[in-house]
Protein backbone atom coordinates (compact mmCIF):
# COMPACT_ATOMS: atom_id res chain seq x y z
CA UNK A 1 0.00 0.00 0.00
CA UNK A 2 2.94 2.78 1.15
CA UNK A 3 4.07 2.74 -2.65
CA UNK A 4 0.91 1.98 -4.16
CA UNK A 5 -2.32 2.91 -2.97
CA UNK A 6 -0.67 6.00 -1.00
CA UNK A 7 1.13 7.24 -4.26
CA UNK A 8 -2.15 6.83 -6.17
CA UNK A 9 -3.91 9.11 -4.25
CA UNK A 10 -1.60 11.66 -3.36
CA UNK A 11 -2.68 14.06 -6.49
CA UNK A 12 -6.12 13.17 -6.24
CA UNK A 13 -6.39 13.51 -2.33
CA UNK A 14 -4.69 17.16 -3.54
CA UNK A 15 -7.51 17.65 -6.06
CA UNK A 16 -10.24 16.71 -4.25
CA UNK A 17 -9.05 18.55 -1.03
CA UNK A 18 -8.81 21.47 -2.64
CA UNK A 19 -12.36 20.98 -4.00
CA UNK A 20 -13.89 19.35 -0.55
CA UNK A 21 -12.10 22.50 1.43
CA UNK A 22 -12.70 22.61 5.07
CA UNK A 23 -15.89 22.14 6.62
CA UNK A 24 -19.46 23.49 6.49
CA UNK A 25 -18.91 26.80 6.01
CA UNK A 26 -18.32 28.16 2.58
CA UNK A 27 -17.18 25.01 0.89
CA UNK A 28 -19.85 24.88 -2.44
CA UNK A 29 -21.24 28.64 -1.59
CA UNK A 30 -18.58 30.37 -3.78
CA UNK A 31 -18.50 28.98 -7.51
CA UNK A 32 -15.72 28.83 -9.42
CA UNK A 33 -14.69 30.30 -12.87
CA UNK A 34 -15.99 28.13 -15.91
CA UNK A 35 -14.11 25.15 -16.24
CA UNK A 36 -13.13 24.39 -12.99
CA UNK A 37 -14.92 21.47 -10.75
CA UNK A 38 -17.37 23.22 -8.21
CA UNK A 39 -20.25 21.90 -6.69
CA UNK A 40 -22.44 21.46 -9.73
CA UNK A 41 -20.37 19.28 -11.62
CA UNK A 42 -18.09 17.56 -9.61
CA UNK A 43 -20.01 14.13 -8.87
CA UNK A 44 -20.45 13.27 -12.29
CA UNK A 45 -17.68 10.24 -13.22
CA UNK A 46 -16.32 7.64 -11.91
CA UNK A 47 -13.08 9.84 -10.98
CA UNK A 48 -15.31 11.85 -9.11
CA UNK A 49 -16.77 9.42 -6.85
CA UNK A 50 -12.99 8.07 -5.93
CA UNK A 51 -11.66 11.38 -5.20
CA UNK A 52 -14.14 12.39 -2.77
CA UNK A 53 -13.64 8.86 -1.07
CA UNK A 54 -9.78 8.93 -1.15
CA UNK A 55 -10.61 12.98 0.41
CA UNK A 56 -12.73 11.13 3.43
CA UNK A 57 -9.24 9.35 3.93
CA UNK A 58 -7.20 12.47 3.58
CA UNK A 59 -8.42 14.28 6.44
CA UNK A 60 -7.50 11.52 8.97
CA UNK A 61 -3.51 12.82 7.90
CA UNK A 62 -3.97 16.17 8.76
CA UNK A 63 -3.04 17.93 11.86
CA UNK A 64 -6.84 18.36 13.41
CA UNK A 65 -7.08 14.31 13.43
CA UNK A 66 -3.35 12.93 13.71
CA UNK A 67 -1.21 15.34 15.96
CA UNK A 68 -1.67 17.19 19.33
CA UNK A 69 -5.36 17.02 19.44
CA UNK A 70 -5.32 13.24 18.54
CA UNK A 71 -1.73 12.36 20.75
CA UNK A 72 -3.36 14.60 23.41
CA UNK A 73 -6.88 13.30 24.01
CA UNK A 74 -5.96 9.41 23.48
CA UNK A 75 -2.39 9.11 25.15
CA UNK A 76 -1.17 11.74 27.20
CA UNK A 77 -4.52 12.27 28.65
CA UNK A 78 -3.70 9.15 29.84
CA UNK A 79 -1.87 6.78 32.57
CA UNK A 80 0.26 5.78 29.76
CA UNK A 81 2.07 9.07 29.06
CA UNK A 82 2.94 12.97 29.93
CA UNK A 83 3.47 15.60 27.86
CA UNK A 84 7.17 15.32 27.17
CA UNK A 85 9.46 17.49 25.37
CA UNK A 86 10.62 20.76 26.89
CA UNK A 87 9.13 22.22 30.15
CA UNK A 88 7.18 25.43 28.49
CA UNK A 89 6.54 23.86 25.16
CA UNK A 90 3.06 22.88 24.32
CA UNK A 91 1.61 23.87 27.45
CA UNK A 92 -2.07 23.66 26.16
CA UNK A 93 -1.22 19.70 26.32
CA UNK A 94 0.24 20.14 29.97
CA UNK A 95 -3.59 21.39 30.99
CA UNK A 96 -4.42 17.96 29.26
CA UNK A 97 -2.20 15.21 31.09
CA UNK A 98 -2.91 17.47 34.61
CA UNK A 99 -6.75 17.60 34.18
CA UNK A 100 -6.36 21.38 34.73
CA UNK A 101 -7.99 22.40 31.47
CA UNK A 102 -11.49 24.02 30.52
CA UNK A 103 -13.66 24.32 27.71
CA UNK A 104 -11.66 26.80 25.87
CA UNK A 105 -8.43 24.60 25.34
CA UNK A 106 -7.83 25.07 21.80
CA UNK A 107 -6.91 20.75 21.41
CA UNK A 108 -10.86 20.20 22.05
CA UNK A 109 -11.44 22.90 19.67
CA UNK A 110 -9.60 21.31 17.06
CA UNK A 111 -10.44 17.76 17.20
CA UNK A 112 -14.16 18.59 17.04
CA UNK A 113 -13.59 20.72 13.59
CA UNK A 114 -11.60 17.90 12.27
CA UNK A 115 -13.97 15.25 12.67
CA UNK A 116 -17.43 17.01 11.75
CA UNK A 117 -14.75 18.13 8.57
CA UNK A 118 -14.34 14.47 8.05
CA UNK A 119 -18.06 14.17 8.70
CA UNK A 120 -19.29 16.17 6.26
CA UNK A 121 -16.73 14.80 3.73
CA UNK A 122 -18.18 11.16 4.38
CA UNK A 123 -21.55 12.80 4.26
CA UNK A 124 -20.90 14.57 1.07
CA UNK A 125 -19.73 11.60 -0.93
CA UNK A 126 -22.36 8.74 0.40
CA UNK A 127 -24.77 11.09 -0.97
CA UNK A 128 -23.92 12.06 -4.49
CA UNK A 129 -21.62 8.86 -5.49
CA UNK A 130 -25.21 6.48 -6.04
CA UNK A 131 -26.11 8.95 -8.56
CA UNK A 132 -23.15 8.56 -10.49
CA UNK A 133 -23.38 6.34 -13.79
CA UNK A 134 -20.63 3.96 -13.27
CA UNK A 135 -19.50 0.38 -12.25
CA UNK A 136 -22.34 -0.12 -9.51
CA UNK A 137 -19.78 -2.70 -7.32
CA UNK A 138 -16.96 -0.37 -7.46
CA UNK A 139 -19.76 2.59 -6.84
CA UNK A 140 -21.22 0.40 -3.20
CA UNK A 141 -17.82 -0.16 -2.52
CA UNK A 142 -16.93 3.56 -2.39
CA UNK A 143 -20.15 4.44 -0.25
CA UNK A 144 -19.32 1.52 1.95
CA UNK A 145 -15.88 2.86 2.81
CA UNK A 146 -17.87 6.44 3.52
CA UNK A 147 -20.17 4.86 5.82
CA UNK A 148 -16.93 2.88 7.75
CA UNK A 149 -15.10 6.44 7.87
CA UNK A 150 -17.81 8.39 9.27
CA UNK A 151 -18.82 5.63 11.78
CA UNK A 152 -15.35 5.66 13.16
CA UNK A 153 -15.19 8.76 13.00
CA UNK A 154 -18.32 9.09 15.61
CA UNK A 155 -16.96 6.08 17.55
CA UNK A 156 -14.11 8.47 18.38
CA UNK A 157 -16.64 11.79 18.68
CA UNK A 158 -18.97 10.19 20.97
CA UNK A 159 -16.12 8.31 23.75
CA UNK A 160 -14.88 11.75 24.26
CA UNK A 161 -17.86 13.92 24.04
CA UNK A 162 -20.83 11.95 25.05
CA UNK A 163 -24.15 13.60 23.34
CA UNK A 164 -23.41 14.94 20.29
CA UNK A 165 -24.97 16.75 17.16
CA UNK A 166 -25.34 13.70 14.67
CA UNK A 167 -25.40 14.89 11.16
CA UNK A 168 -25.85 12.56 8.37
CA UNK A 169 -26.09 14.75 5.29
CA UNK A 170 -24.54 17.91 3.90
CA UNK A 171 -25.81 21.40 5.42
CA UNK A 172 -26.99 23.86 4.17
CA UNK A 173 -25.96 27.01 5.14
CA UNK A 174 -28.81 28.01 7.72
CA UNK A 175 -28.49 24.79 9.16
CA UNK A 176 -25.39 25.14 10.41
CA UNK A 177 -24.89 26.77 13.78
CA UNK A 178 -28.57 25.27 14.66
CA UNK A 179 -27.70 21.85 15.74
CA UNK A 180 -28.36 20.16 18.70
CA UNK A 181 -26.48 17.59 20.42
CA UNK A 182 -28.71 13.93 20.18
CA UNK A 183 -28.75 11.37 22.87
CA UNK A 184 -25.94 9.35 22.70
CA UNK A 185 -28.24 6.23 21.67
CA UNK A 186 -28.64 7.83 18.29
CA UNK A 187 -24.58 8.03 17.88
CA UNK A 188 -24.17 4.33 18.68
CA UNK A 189 -27.44 3.78 16.40
CA UNK A 190 -25.79 5.43 13.22
CA UNK A 191 -22.29 3.79 14.19
CA UNK A 192 -24.02 0.59 13.96
CA UNK A 193 -25.93 0.83 10.77
CA UNK A 194 -23.08 2.63 8.63
CA UNK A 195 -21.00 -0.43 9.80
CA UNK A 196 -23.41 -3.18 9.10
CA UNK A 197 -23.92 -1.68 5.33
CA UNK A 198 -20.31 -1.11 4.91
CA UNK A 199 -19.95 -5.21 5.76
CA UNK A 200 -22.30 -6.23 3.27
CA UNK A 201 -20.49 -4.29 0.70
CA UNK A 202 -16.84 -4.10 1.33
CA UNK A 203 -14.37 -6.60 0.21
CA UNK A 204 -11.94 -8.60 2.11
CA UNK A 205 -8.76 -8.00 2.53
CA UNK A 206 -7.48 -10.35 0.12
CA UNK A 207 -9.50 -9.17 -2.42
CA UNK A 208 -8.22 -5.78 -3.16
CA UNK A 209 -5.99 -5.30 -5.77
CA UNK A 210 -2.71 -4.35 -4.86
CA UNK A 211 -3.02 -1.38 -5.99
CA UNK A 212 -6.05 -0.49 -3.31
CA UNK A 213 -4.19 -2.57 -0.19
CA UNK A 214 -4.84 -0.07 2.65
CA UNK A 215 -8.46 0.99 2.12
CA UNK A 216 -11.58 -0.12 4.63
CA UNK A 217 -11.86 -3.40 4.20
CA UNK A 218 -15.22 -6.11 5.61
CA UNK A 219 -12.71 -7.42 8.64
CA UNK A 220 -11.81 -3.58 9.48
CA UNK A 221 -15.85 -3.02 9.35
CA UNK A 222 -16.40 -5.89 11.72
CA UNK A 223 -13.41 -5.02 14.00
CA UNK A 224 -14.90 -1.64 14.92
CA UNK A 225 -18.09 -3.24 15.05
CA UNK A 226 -16.74 -4.87 17.88
CA UNK A 227 -15.43 -2.32 19.73
CA UNK A 228 -18.48 -0.03 19.55
CA UNK A 229 -20.25 -3.49 21.35
CA UNK A 230 -17.44 -3.52 23.61
CA UNK A 231 -18.34 0.05 24.62
CA UNK A 232 -22.01 -0.66 24.94
CA UNK A 233 -21.47 -4.03 26.84
CA UNK A 234 -23.02 -6.30 24.22
CA UNK A 235 -20.64 -8.66 24.86
CA UNK A 236 -23.09 -11.14 22.99
CA UNK A 237 -22.25 -9.42 19.43
CA UNK A 238 -18.98 -8.11 20.35
CA UNK A 239 -17.74 -11.66 20.09
CA UNK A 240 -19.59 -12.76 17.69
CA UNK A 241 -17.76 -9.86 15.43
CA UNK A 242 -14.18 -10.45 16.35
CA UNK A 243 -14.83 -14.14 15.97
CA UNK A 244 -15.83 -13.18 12.35
CA UNK A 245 -12.56 -11.32 11.76
CA UNK A 246 -10.78 -14.39 13.36
CA UNK A 247 -12.60 -17.15 11.31
CA UNK A 248 -12.03 -15.34 7.94
CA UNK A 249 -8.16 -16.00 8.25
CA UNK A 250 -7.77 -12.94 6.54
CA UNK A 251 -5.50 -12.30 9.31
CA UNK A 252 -2.70 -13.20 11.59
CA UNK A 253 -0.23 -12.17 14.14
CA UNK A 254 3.08 -11.22 12.52
CA UNK A 255 6.04 -13.52 14.21
CA UNK A 256 8.07 -10.63 15.46
CA UNK A 257 5.95 -7.73 17.49
CA UNK A 258 8.57 -4.63 16.62
CA UNK A 259 7.79 -5.42 13.13
CA UNK A 260 4.04 -4.15 13.24
CA UNK A 261 5.56 -0.55 13.58
CA UNK A 262 8.09 -1.07 11.03
CA UNK A 263 7.53 -0.18 7.20
CA UNK A 264 7.88 -3.87 7.30
CA UNK A 265 4.78 -4.07 8.94
CA UNK A 266 2.59 -1.88 7.06
CA UNK A 267 -0.22 -3.42 5.91
CA UNK A 268 0.99 -6.23 7.08
CA UNK A 269 -0.59 -9.78 8.02
CA UNK A 270 -1.24 -8.01 11.62
CA UNK A 271 -2.92 -5.24 10.51
CA UNK A 272 -6.92 -4.26 10.27
CA UNK A 273 -6.98 -1.03 8.99
CA UNK A 274 -4.38 2.13 9.66
CA UNK A 275 -3.84 5.40 7.89
CA UNK A 276 -1.31 5.14 5.23
CA UNK A 277 1.28 7.90 4.78
CA UNK A 278 3.90 8.12 2.09
CA UNK A 279 6.53 11.31 1.79
CA UNK A 280 7.44 12.87 -1.25
CA UNK A 281 10.44 15.26 -1.76
CA UNK A 282 8.58 18.68 -1.39
CA UNK A 283 9.59 22.12 0.09
CA UNK A 284 6.38 21.66 2.30
CA UNK A 285 4.68 18.59 4.02
CA UNK A 286 3.53 16.61 0.84
CA UNK A 287 -0.38 15.47 0.39
CA UNK A 288 0.01 12.34 1.66
CA UNK A 289 2.03 13.12 4.66
CA UNK A 290 1.33 13.64 8.27
CA UNK A 291 2.46 15.38 11.78
CA UNK A 292 2.30 12.00 13.01
CA UNK A 293 5.72 10.87 13.79
CA UNK A 294 7.23 14.70 14.11
CA UNK A 295 4.97 14.85 17.16
CA UNK A 296 6.56 12.41 18.68
CA UNK A 297 10.25 12.03 17.34
CA UNK A 298 13.22 11.75 19.26
CA UNK A 299 14.26 16.07 20.17
CA UNK A 300 17.79 16.78 20.53
CA UNK A 301 20.54 14.23 18.77
CA UNK A 302 19.34 12.85 16.32
CA UNK A 303 16.57 16.19 15.10
CA UNK A 304 13.47 13.83 14.68
CA UNK A 305 10.64 15.93 15.84
CA UNK A 306 9.48 17.14 19.11
CA UNK A 307 9.43 15.32 21.63
CA UNK A 308 5.82 15.02 22.73
CA UNK A 309 4.15 12.04 23.99
CA UNK A 310 6.57 10.76 26.99
CA UNK A 311 5.75 6.92 27.93
CA UNK A 312 4.90 7.23 31.58
CA UNK A 313 7.09 5.78 34.51
CA UNK A 314 3.67 3.86 35.36
CA UNK A 315 3.66 2.35 31.88
CA UNK A 316 6.95 1.33 32.34
CA UNK A 317 6.56 -0.28 35.24
CA UNK A 318 3.46 -2.37 33.36
CA UNK A 319 5.57 -4.42 31.99
CA UNK A 320 6.26 -7.94 33.26
CA UNK A 321 10.14 -8.80 33.65
CA UNK A 322 11.75 -9.45 30.39
CA UNK A 323 9.07 -8.42 27.95
CA UNK A 324 10.03 -7.79 24.83
CA UNK A 325 7.48 -5.38 23.88
CA UNK A 326 8.36 -2.41 26.69
CA UNK A 327 11.89 -2.46 24.31
CA UNK A 328 9.92 -2.30 21.10
CA UNK A 329 7.74 0.45 22.33
CA UNK A 330 9.71 2.65 24.29
CA UNK A 331 13.10 4.70 23.02
CA UNK A 332 15.46 5.55 25.66
CA UNK A 333 18.73 7.93 25.78
CA UNK A 334 21.91 6.08 24.40
CA UNK A 335 19.83 3.72 22.42
CA UNK A 336 20.57 2.68 18.96
CA UNK A 337 17.21 3.70 16.97
CA UNK A 338 15.53 1.04 14.48
CA UNK A 339 18.10 1.83 11.57
CA UNK A 340 20.71 0.45 13.46
CA UNK A 341 23.12 3.63 12.92
CA UNK A 342 21.79 6.19 15.28
CA UNK A 343 22.23 6.48 19.01
CA UNK A 344 19.67 8.85 21.07
CA UNK A 345 21.94 11.72 23.01
CA UNK A 346 20.47 12.98 25.95
CA UNK A 347 18.87 16.36 26.05
CA UNK A 348 19.49 18.45 29.02
CA UNK A 349 16.00 20.52 28.39
CA UNK A 350 13.86 17.27 28.57
CA UNK A 351 13.29 15.93 31.83
CA UNK A 352 13.57 11.93 32.07
CA UNK A 353 13.26 11.83 28.68
CA UNK A 354 12.20 8.84 26.66
CA UNK A 355 10.33 8.39 23.73
CA UNK A 356 7.57 6.60 21.62
CA UNK A 357 8.90 3.70 19.61
CA UNK A 358 5.69 3.33 17.87
CA UNK A 359 5.71 6.50 16.46
CA UNK A 360 9.50 6.09 14.96
CA UNK A 361 9.94 6.61 11.06
CA UNK A 362 13.38 6.18 9.18
CA UNK A 363 15.16 9.08 7.32
CA UNK A 364 12.57 10.33 4.69
CA UNK A 365 12.51 13.39 1.72
CA UNK A 366 11.50 16.65 3.43
CA UNK A 367 11.34 18.27 6.83
CA UNK A 368 10.06 16.44 10.00
CA UNK A 369 6.07 17.06 9.62
CA UNK A 370 6.87 14.93 6.02
CA UNK A 371 5.82 12.43 8.36
CA UNK A 372 5.54 9.00 6.31
CA UNK A 373 4.50 6.59 8.72
CA UNK A 374 1.53 4.67 8.33
CA UNK A 375 -0.87 5.75 12.03
CA UNK A 376 -1.98 1.78 12.77
CA UNK A 377 -5.58 2.02 13.96
CA UNK A 378 -6.66 -1.37 14.33
CA UNK A 379 -4.51 -5.08 14.54
CA UNK A 380 -5.12 -8.52 14.94
CA UNK A 381 -3.90 -8.51 18.14
CA UNK A 382 -6.49 -5.95 19.24
CA UNK A 383 -9.11 -7.91 18.16
CA UNK A 384 -7.93 -11.36 20.15
CA UNK A 385 -7.83 -9.75 23.26
CA UNK A 386 -11.49 -8.17 22.44
CA UNK A 387 -12.44 -11.59 21.85
CA UNK A 388 -10.77 -12.33 25.25
CA UNK A 389 -12.31 -9.84 27.46
CA UNK A 390 -15.75 -10.65 25.30
CA UNK A 391 -15.88 -14.27 26.12
CA UNK A 392 -14.64 -14.07 29.44
CA UNK A 393 -17.75 -11.59 30.91
CA UNK A 394 -19.83 -14.25 28.54
CA UNK A 395 -19.17 -16.80 30.62
CA UNK A 396 -16.64 -18.46 28.69
CA UNK A 397 -13.24 -17.83 30.57
CA UNK A 398 -11.45 -21.17 29.02
CA UNK A 399 -12.43 -20.63 25.12
CA UNK A 400 -10.88 -16.93 26.02
CA UNK A 401 -7.84 -18.38 27.35
CA UNK A 402 -6.48 -19.15 24.11
CA UNK A 403 -7.18 -15.92 22.64
CA UNK A 404 -4.95 -14.37 25.62
CA UNK A 405 -2.47 -16.83 25.07
CA UNK A 406 -1.77 -16.47 21.36
CA UNK A 407 -0.85 -12.68 22.08
CA UNK A 408 0.75 -13.32 24.89
CA UNK A 409 3.26 -16.54 22.79
CA UNK A 410 3.95 -14.18 20.24
CA UNK A 411 5.29 -11.64 22.76
CA UNK A 412 7.48 -14.35 24.26
CA UNK A 413 8.68 -16.05 21.01
CA UNK A 414 11.27 -18.24 21.41
CA UNK A 415 12.30 -17.35 25.35
CA UNK A 416 10.10 -19.20 27.18
CA UNK A 417 11.46 -17.65 30.57
CA UNK A 418 9.11 -15.04 30.05
CA UNK A 419 5.23 -14.21 30.21
CA UNK A 420 4.07 -17.97 30.53
CA UNK A 421 0.52 -19.00 29.26
CA UNK A 422 -2.44 -18.03 31.84
CA UNK A 423 -4.24 -20.21 33.25
CA UNK A 424 -6.59 -18.63 35.20
CA UNK A 425 -10.62 -19.19 34.71
CA UNK A 426 -11.92 -17.20 37.20
CA UNK A 427 -14.23 -14.31 35.40
CA UNK A 428 -12.94 -11.60 38.06
CA UNK A 429 -9.19 -12.63 38.25
CA UNK A 430 -9.08 -13.18 34.43
CA UNK A 431 -10.39 -9.89 33.81
CA UNK A 432 -7.88 -7.73 35.41
CA UNK A 433 -5.29 -9.60 33.55
CA UNK A 434 -6.95 -9.23 30.11
CA UNK A 435 -7.75 -5.40 31.20
CA UNK A 436 -3.49 -5.54 32.10
CA UNK A 437 -2.63 -7.36 29.34
CA UNK A 438 -4.80 -4.47 26.58
CA UNK A 439 -2.47 -2.28 28.28
CA UNK A 440 1.46 -3.42 27.79
CA UNK A 441 -0.02 -4.87 23.66
CA UNK A 442 -1.40 -1.79 22.45
CA UNK A 443 0.87 0.85 24.59
CA UNK A 444 1.41 4.28 23.20
CA UNK A 445 -1.20 3.44 19.91
CA UNK A 446 -3.96 5.67 21.35
CA UNK A 447 -6.32 2.62 22.80
CA UNK A 448 -5.58 3.13 26.80
CA UNK A 449 -8.17 6.30 27.43
CA UNK A 450 -10.70 4.93 25.14
CA UNK A 451 -10.59 1.14 27.13
CA UNK A 452 -10.45 3.17 30.99
CA UNK A 453 -13.19 5.14 29.83
CA UNK A 454 -15.36 1.82 28.79
CA UNK A 455 -14.25 0.02 31.40
CA UNK A 456 -15.60 2.47 34.30
CA UNK A 457 -12.04 2.95 35.58
CA UNK A 458 -10.65 6.49 34.61
CA UNK A 459 -11.50 8.25 38.14
CA UNK A 460 -9.84 5.38 39.92
CA UNK A 461 -6.34 5.00 37.34
CA UNK A 462 -6.31 8.98 37.24
CA UNK A 463 -6.05 9.56 40.70
CA UNK A 464 -3.66 6.20 41.57
CA UNK A 465 -1.17 7.99 39.38
CA UNK A 466 -1.45 11.89 40.60
CA UNK A 467 -3.99 13.52 38.23
CA UNK A 468 -6.45 15.97 39.18
CA UNK A 469 -9.52 13.92 38.01
CA UNK A 470 -12.50 15.22 38.81
CA UNK A 471 -15.38 12.17 38.92
CA UNK A 472 -18.73 13.00 37.08
CA UNK A 473 -16.70 15.75 35.53
CA UNK A 474 -13.57 14.36 33.59
CA UNK A 475 -15.23 11.02 32.30
CA UNK A 476 -16.18 13.71 29.04
CA UNK A 477 -14.46 16.22 27.58
CA UNK A 478 -16.10 19.67 27.45
CA UNK A 479 -17.86 20.50 24.51
CA UNK A 480 -15.34 23.53 23.11
CA UNK A 481 -16.34 26.88 23.81
CA UNK A 482 -16.28 28.57 20.42
CA UNK A 483 -19.23 25.90 18.97
CA UNK A 484 -21.17 27.08 22.24
CA UNK A 485 -20.96 30.22 21.07
CA UNK A 486 -21.26 30.02 17.59
CA UNK A 487 -24.44 28.09 18.29
CA UNK A 488 -25.56 31.01 20.70
CA UNK A 489 -26.20 28.37 23.72
CA UNK A 490 -28.16 26.42 21.95
CA UNK A 491 -25.01 23.63 22.13
CA UNK A 492 -25.36 22.74 25.98
CA UNK A 493 -21.63 22.37 27.83
CA UNK A 494 -21.05 18.82 29.57
CA UNK A 495 -21.09 19.01 33.31
CA UNK A 496 -18.63 20.79 35.55
CA UNK A 497 -17.56 22.98 32.80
Amino acid sequence: MKKRFSTYIKWAVLSAALFLASACEKDFLERAPKGQLTFDTYFETPDHAIWATNAVYQKFRAWEMCAFPWIGITDIISDDADKGSTENDGLYILEIDNFTFDATNQAFQQAWAGHYQTIFRANLAIENIPNIDMDVDLRNRLVGECRFLRAYTYLRLVQWFGELPVITRPLNEDEYFTQERRPVSEAYDLIEQDLLAAIEVLPEKSQYPSGDLGRATKGAARGMLAKLYMVKKDFVNAEKYCREVINSNEYSLLPKYADNFMPVGENGAESIFEIGAVAIQAAVAGPGATPYNMIQGVRGIPNLGWGFNRPSDDLVAAYEPGDPRRQATIIYVGEVLPDGLTIVQDNPEILNERYNQKAWVGAHPGLQDNGPGNIRILRYADILLLAAEAMNENGKSADALEYLNQVRRRARGSNNFILPDITVTDQSQLREIIYHERRVELAMEQHRWFDLLRWGRAESVMTAVGKNFVANKHELLPIPQSEIDLSGGLLKQNQGY
